[in-house]
Order: C-alpha cells, then sequence, then structure tokens
C-alpha cells in the first residue's frame, strides 16, 4: 500500500469517526420532553402539590375543609364575548392553561366506603380508561356519539372517567356491560361518590356539585348546579345580567383578561340576577356574558353546601364543604357511619386550568371515630370548632396513565397491580409525576434511544476502523 493510498483511506476513516461522533453528539441527551398541544400535550411547571384537609362531623352532617396554595385566583369561566357583531365562546377545556385565563379554579373528592376494592389500592388510577378524553390517543366524538348506549342513552360525547368492571374489556372503551349488570352493580354500591366544588359554576351561590363515577362519570339525579345559558338555534345567550340588580347588562372583556373583577364583584350569572337576553341592545363590542347560569339544583344533585363562601386569600383557597352523613340518595352518594372507615381521594385545578391538567392524590383512609390516615373530629353542635391539625397530602401531576396501560405489558409493575399491592408501597408522588410525564413522551423516548444506542454503535466502529488505518503500515515498513 503506498502512501496516498494510506492517507485517503485513513482520511475516510477519520471522516467516518467524525460523523459518527457527530451523529452522537447530535442524539445523545436531545430533549424529547416538550408541548404539544396538537397531541393534547402541556406538562405543568410544577409537577406536585402541597394540599391540606380537616374533616369534623356531628352525627348528623359531615364537614370537609380544603386549603391549597394558588398565587392568583382564576375565578371566571366560560364566556361568550361580542365580538364582530356576533357572540363567540371563550374558556372551554383546552390542553394545559386557558389562554386568557378564562377557567375555574376547582377542588374535588372521590369517596368510597370499600365496595370498589381497587380504589383503596390504587385510587383514582382505575378511574382512567380506554380512549380517555383529552389523551394523545383520546376516543373520537363521532364514536362516542354513535354508541348505542353511550351516546344514545347517556348522551356522552367524549369518554370520561369510567370504572373497570363496567367494561367486558379494559382495553376497549366500547365494551359495556349489559344494562341489566349495570344496574346491579350499582345497587351493590359499586361506584365512587364525586364531590366537586367549583370556584365559578357553584362557589358564588354556596352550593358544590355532586356527581358519581360508574359507566361514565355525571351528575347525581336532579338539577345541578348550573345550566347552559345559551341559545344554540339564535346562537346567542339565553339571559343577559339584570341592569335593575347589577347596573350593567354584560361583563366588560377587558376587566376578564386583566383580572379586576374579584369574588365580591359581579363576574357570574345566576337566577337571581338574569333578565330574558335583549336582541334589541345596541351590544358594544367586548360586551361579555357568562355562558352557564348558576341556580340552586335540586334532589340529590343538591346535596352539597359550602360553608361560608370559598375563599381566596393571601394566596391560599381555603374551602369548606357541607354535607348531611345520611342524604338518603345511597345508589348516589356513600352514606357516611359513625365508627367506619371510608377511602379517599383528592384533586386540585389552579391557574386556569382543566380537564386532566390537574394534580391528583394517592388514597387515604378517613376514619369517623377510627383510627386512619386522616382522622375526623367530632363535635357537637351545628359547626366545628376546626382545632384540630391539617393533615397534609401531596397531590402530583399524572399525566397520560391509564388503568389498561398500568395492567399491561408496558409497565413493569403489572405483576404487582394483579397481586393487589398498593401503588404507595411501590412509588412516591414524586416519582408519579416523572412517570406520568415519561408516559406521555414513551414512544419518543424509545425512538430516541434508539437514536442513541445507533449512534453509539456507528462511534465504536468508526474509532475502531480510524484507529486501524493509523496503525497500519505498508508492507516492508
Amino acid at each position: 500500500m503506498n502512501n496516498s493510498t494510506r492517507r485517503a483511506g485513513l482520511g475516510i476513516s477519520l471522516g467516518l469517526f467524525a460523523a459518527a461522533l457527530l451523529l452522537s453528539w447530535l442524539t445523545q441527551g436531545t430533549g424529547v420532553v416538550r408541548n404539544d398541544l396538537a397531541r393534547n400535550i402541556y406538562i405543568p411547571d410544577d409537577l406536585t402539590m402541597p394540599l391540606q384537609v380537616m374533616v369534623a362531623y356531628n352525627g348528623k352532617d359531615v364537614f370537609f375543609r380544603y386549603r391549597w396554595p394558588a398565587r392568583q385566583p382564576s375565578i371566571y369561566h366560560d364566556m361568550v364575548k361580542f365580538e364582530g357583531g356576533k357572540w363567540v365562546r371563550y374558556g372551554t377545556s383546552v390542553p394545559g392553561p386557558q389562554t386568557q385565563g378564562i377557567y375555574e379554579d376547582r377542588v374535588s373528592m372521590m369517596v368510597d366506603d370499600g365496595s370498589v376494592p381497587e380504589f383503596a389500592r390504587y385510587g383514582g388510577y382505575i378511574t382512567i380508561g380506554d380512549g380517555m378524553r383529552f389523551f394523545t390517543s383520546e376516543a373520537k366524538a363521532d364514536e362516542v356519539k354513535a354508541h348505542p348506549y353511550l351516546g344514545g342513552k347517556r348522551k356522552q360525547e367524549e369518554v370520561r372517567k369510567y370504572l373497570p368492571a363496567t367494561r367486558k374489556d379494559i382495553n376497549d372503551w366500547r365494551s359495556v356491560v349489559p344494562e341489566d349488570e349495570l344496574a346491579a352493580l350499582r345497587q351493590g354500591g359499586y361506584f365512587l361518590d364525586l364531590w366537586h366544588w367549583r370556584a365559578h359554576r357553584s362557589n358564588p351561590i354556596d352550593v358544590s356539585d355532586d356527581e358519581v363515577i360508574f359507566d361514565v362519570r355525571s351528575g347525581d339525579a336532579g338539577e345541578g348546579p348550573f345550566t347552559a345559558n345559551w341559545d344554540a338555534e339564535a346562537k346567542q345567550p339565553k339571559f343577559m345580567l339584570d341592569p335593575q340588580k347589577t347596573q350593567r347588562r354584560a361583563l366588560k372583556w377587558d376587566d376578564l383578561v386583566q383580572r379586576k373583577l374579584g369574588l365580591d364583584d359581579v363576574y357570574f350569572i345566576n337566577e337571581d340576577t338574569a333578565a330574558p337576553f335583549d336582541a334589541t341592545h345596541a351590544w358594544q363590542e367586548g360586551d361579555t356574558i357568562p355562558r352557564r347560569l348558576l341556580r340552586r339544583g335540586d334532589g340529590s344533585h343538591a346535596d352539597i353546601t359550602v360553608l361560608g363562601r370559598g375563599l381566596w386569600k393571601d394566596g391560599f383557597w381555603d374551602v369548606t364543604l357541607k354535607r348531611a352523613m345520611d342524604t338518603g340518595h345511597p345508589l348516589d352518594d356513600k352514606i357516611l357511619v359513625d365508627k367506619r372507615v371510608y377511602n379517599l381521594a383528592f384533586a386540585v385545578h389552579r391557574y386556569a386550568v382543566g380537564s386532566r391538567w390537574h394534580n391528583i392524590s394517592l388514597p387515604i383512609t378517613l376514619g369517623l371515630g377510627r383510627e386512619a390516615d386522616l382522622v375526623a373530629s367530632r363535635f357537637e353542635g351545628d359547626g366545628p370548632a376546626w382545632d384540630q391539625p391539617w393533615h397534609a397530602v401531596t397531590l402530583f401531576y399524572p399525566g397520560q396513565v391509564s388503568w389498561p396501560m398500568l395492567n399491561s405489558a408496558r409497565h413493569a409493575g403489572a405483576e404487582d397491580i394483579q397481586k393487589g399491592v398498593p401503588v404507595k408501597y411501590r412509588h412516591s408522588e414524586n416519582q408519579l409525576a416523572h412517570y406520568g410525564v415519561e408516559a406521555e413522551f414513551a414512544a419518543d423516548i424509545r425512538r430516541q434511544w434508539l437514536f442513541t444506542l445507533f449512534a453509539g454503535v456507528m462511534l465504536i466502529a468508526g474509532f475502531g476502523f480510524a484507529l486501524n488505518q493509523w496503525l497500519k503500515r505498508s508492507p516492508g515498513a
């Protein structure tokens, strides 16, 4: 081999080595975690947050008090703005924060009495089934509406929370069990009671939404605390603010986006402050009317009230909910009995986020005169003194983790779930938050790993080839 040939071979080998090194550098450490709203991906800044809880009861009523941090309160929700001669909707649930801040803060709590055994071990994870809304793989609205039971009878347009035994196959949201089996499950207590306080849609009238998670997530029997203030045919609100009672017909858009309206201002519309919408009025650009009409509700749906109204002060929300221990509605509510232990799980929405962009808790136990994670304080009279210590709960961002995924080969702990090992024995809240983020990018992480592996192999091969060329000598040298 002459010198020119050797130099050419060495140059090629060094070029291959440099290319392999560049490929390795470009792929190794390249971030894949990034917001992608088209895929329903938005990663919040705070993956964990604290929640404080107290519980008290007097044998007749039970009181739950919640306290959590929020830099500012989000109390506006679902508005229609007069824009370009027509009413335009703002404040629907979107991936991540609502751009104009038109989305309310919320605290919710799931309650079980032991009738849903998986709940005590895995909490809200069991309610996240196949096709869940706002997942990257969410079921299409047309498919849900075309389902004879979910769309036809239950009037669903998206897949929301549901319990595993309501489906024949946990991997298929469509596989609802027969209705007679659903009825038997419900009679047997196989449902979760959902307490749901909202800063806009319930707090101003001192009530909380009362819902149930079963074959879908739905309200209890009766009317809830709000209804739609929208005439779809006329494409305008049904009601405006009563100028005789509120000195205005509408809110001003700029007041909302600049957060000028607080808890003591008119930022909502209810049955007492509403007047029939006047289409002949000279509406001005930026006039804004809440698209939800607040009402007292009735029946089982109106069992929960707010004690003293939820308040935000000095960077914290403080909300107290009150309900009869025995509501008389055992098919909608978990009846609370002294000397029993119950299972709870909490969630908080803040910073103008909706849907799955909340923080949730692992399940905890509540004891009424019994030892538990959280022991309720017994008192005499109409209202608690709240002289017991707070119980601290860590909430975390759950990401796109579903019950089917947790029970599949994709989850290394699936065998533990089959054995009934509680999640708290295997993971902390901080770990679960990071696993939730990883689940959002599982395919991207796998693809990145393969790229990095390939680049590493090429780097080793290029280095070996270059070193071999460098050491080569011509015959007789």
